[in-house]
C-alpha cells in the first residue's frame, strides 16, 4: 500500500473541506488544522490554496493521461476524466464558481489540458514539431471541453459521464483523432 506524500494529504485535506465550504473562503490554517499539520508543513510545501489547487489538479489529469499507452484507448481516457468530474462534483463546482483570486481554476483547468494534450499528440509525431493548425485545434477542443465540464458539473447540463465522455470523443477533431487513437 502506498503512503500519502505530506503535498498529497494537504491537498485531500482542502478537497475534504471544499466540499462543503466556499473555496475563497478555505484559509490556510482551515486546511492544517483539517489534517493536523502546521502552517509551516503547508508553506514548505506550497505558496498558497491556489498553489495547492494547481498541484492537485495537475497530478490528477496527469495519472489519468498516464494510463494512455498502446493498449489503453482515448475512449477510455476521456471516460475516466469524466468520471472523474463527476466523482469529484461538488469540488470542481466550487472551484469553477468560486476561485476569482489569482488564475481562475477554470482557465488554470484549460492550461494544464492543452499541455497534457499537446505531449500527447506530440508523443504521437515523435520528432516532427506540431504544427500551428494542431496546436489551434488542441487549444479549442480544450476551452471548449473544460466549458462543457464546468456548465455540466454546475447543473446547467444534465448528462451522465458516459455521455459527456462520449461528446468529448465525438467533438475530437479527426486531425487529433489520428493521433490518439
Amino acid at each position: 500500500m502506498k503512503r500519502m506524500t505530506t503535498k498529497e494529504i494537504l491537498a485531500s485535506s482542502f478537497k475534504e473541506l471544499a466540499e462543503h465550504k466556499n473555496i475563497e473562503k478555505i484559509t490556510v490554517k482551515d486546511i492544517v488544522d483539517n489534517c493536523g499539520y502546521s502552517p509551516a508543513t503547508f508553506y514548505r510545501h506550497f505558496s498558497d490554496k491556489y498553489d495547492l489547487i494547481a498541484w492537485s489538479y495537475v497530478q490528477e489529469s496527469a495519472q489519468i493521461m498516464g494510463k494512455i499507452d498502446g493498449k489503453y484507448i482515448w475512449r477510455e481516457t476521456l471516460l475516466d476524466g469524466a468520471l472523474y468530474y463527476w466523482e469529484n462534483r461538488d469540488y470542481i463546482k466550487n472551484l469553477c464558481l468560486h476561485t476569482s483570486g489569482h488564475e481562475t481554476f477554470i482557465k488554470y483547468m484549460a492550461q494544464t489540458n492543452i499541455s497534457l494534450l499537446k505531449a500527447e499528440v506530440q508523443k504521437a509525431l515523435g520528432d516532427t514539431p506540431l504544427d500551428t493548425q494542431t496546436e489551434m485545434l488542441i487549444n479549442v477542443y480544450c476551452l471548449g471541453t473544460v466549458a462543457l465540464v464546468c456548465e455540466w458539473v454546475v447543473g446547467n447540463i444534465e448528462a451522465t459521464p458516459q455521455f459527456i465522455a462520449k461528446a468529448f470523443e465525438d467533438s475530437l477533431p479527426p486531425l487529433l483523432k489520428q493521433h490518439l487513437n
